[in-house]
């Protein structure tokens, strides 16, 4: 009996998979879903760690604590390896991903009834564009699942994992385009179908996602309405100095804004609106950071955007909790303005995909859409310019990378 665990450990959401009589059998890692966010939670009395909805489900109640997402992006970074008073506790984000991963290992043993001692990982083409930093991240991911308790861990890429689960919606011969839009990186594969099987042309990467999407919208939409953009009186002499940007791209940023919580940057945020010409709007600054609000306004942002997205009326970002009946309108115009740089990227990265497989983008028979970022619709209206010939379909969104990675484990 197969005993890999087939893992989809992913930046925003992971899934679990093993493979029986051939078929790839999702694991339940919560209740009944077959995705489970990967977020944790830890009470800041010291109890047991949660994950996934029960970690968010523990943040929008109020518990007092540090809630952590977007865990994944720190891999190959410094970061990852700094000690910080956490639940408690002093770790570091290594030992965060390594207790999460343990706890998935935990989850999947106890529903299929067997040890899983290996693990087959989906990674990204690229983790980051330096080759150095990108090997130092899969070397972090792979300490982390043998600390977990994985006896043997292996890797295959994303996209192609998805080809394998995907390319039944291709047709014998054609050639076909993976957009595997994930939160994290936006990651390509060509494939040929041939026989009933999978050829893989060629895959490409890049390090570019759905909270990268959350940034650039937090900062051109909800940022502003807390001061940034705005203006500083200088302390000696006339004129104005712009307002230092940094700390907006941190609370705009899911993997860092736990660590904005300090004393010394509620501090450098009063300094601030001291000086500010419009000092209210550092005031609501001041507020997110003393009540811990930056991932409930992460969370607003993320919902105005899939609103704005869907082309909901009166799509908004809701930041009430921050100052009764603030909010951000959002338009699909300005959605698209945010993220118009983003679109490039994509489109880019798919046309360098088809340029190393030496196919013309014309010549590509059928586009699959993968990843839960693929549903914004600027990944589909790129697809549809670069190969104007391709159908566009849309495979499981949140499990076709699981999917293929079980079938890959067949024979190991």
């Amino acid at each position: 009996m197969n005993d890999t665990l087939a893992l989809d450990f992913g930046t925003s959401n992971s899934a679990a998979a093993v493979l029986e009589e051939g078929r790839p059998r999702r694991i339940c890692l919560a209740g009944e879903g077959e995705t489970l966010p990967t977020a944790v939670f830890f009470p800041a009395d010291g109890g047991p760690m949660r994950i996934g909805a029960a970690a968010g489900a523990a943040l929008v109640a109020g518990d007092e604590g540090r809630y952590m997402r977007a865990l994944k992006s720190v891999l190959g970074a410094p970061l990852l390896q700094e000690p910080r008073l956490i639940g408690r506790r002093r770790r570091r984000l290594a030992d965060v991903v390594t207790e999460f991963l343990a706890e998935v290992k935990r989850r999947a043993e106890a529903e299929v009834g067997r040890p899983l001692p290996r693990v087959l990982s989906g990674r990204p083409v690229h983790f980051h564009p330096d080759p150095d930093r990108d090997a130092r991240a899969e070397a972090d991911l792979r300490a982390c699942y043998r600390a977990a308790g994985f006896e043997e861990v292996a890797f295959l890429f994303e996209p192609e994992a998805a080809a394998l689960a995907s390319h039944g919606l291709g047709r014998e011969g054609e050639t076909g385009l993976i957009l595997d839009i994930g939160g994290g990186t936006s990651d390509f594969t060509l494939f040929q179908g041939e026989e009933g099987r999978c050829r893989i042309l060629a895959s490409h990467g890049i390090r570019l996602g759905g909270t990268d999407f959350d940034r650039a919208i937090s900062l051109s939409h909800a940022m502003p309405l807390l001061g940034s953009g705005g203006e500083l009186r200088r302390e000696f002499g006339p004129g104005r100095l712009p307002m230092p940007n940094d700390l907006y791209l941190d609370l705009a940023t899911w993997e860092k804004i736990p660590f904005l919580y300090t004393r010394e940057t509620r501090q450098a945020v009063a300094g601030l609106a001291k000086r500010a010409v419009e000092p209210g709007k550092l005031g609501r600054l001041a507020e997110v950071l003393e009540h811990e609000l930056g991932h409930d306004l992460a969370f607003a942002v993320e919902r105005g955007k899939i609103d704005a997205n869907a082309g909901r009326p009166g799509a908004m970002i809701r930041m009430g909790r921050i100052e009764h009946g603030l909010y951000a309108e959002i338009t699909g115009a300005s959605l698209d303005a945010a993220l118009a740089r983003h679109r490039d990227l994509i489109r880019d990265a798919a046309a360098e995909t088809c340029r190393k497989a030496g196919v013309a983008p014309s010549d590509v028979a059928v586009v699959i859409l993968v990843g839960g970022s693929s549903l914004m619709r600027l990944v589909a209206e790129e697809a549809r310019a670069l190969c104007p010939a391709a159908r566009i379909e849309s495979a499981e969104a949140f499990t076709a990378v699981v999917d293929g990675l079980a079938l890959a484990t067949a024979g190991r």
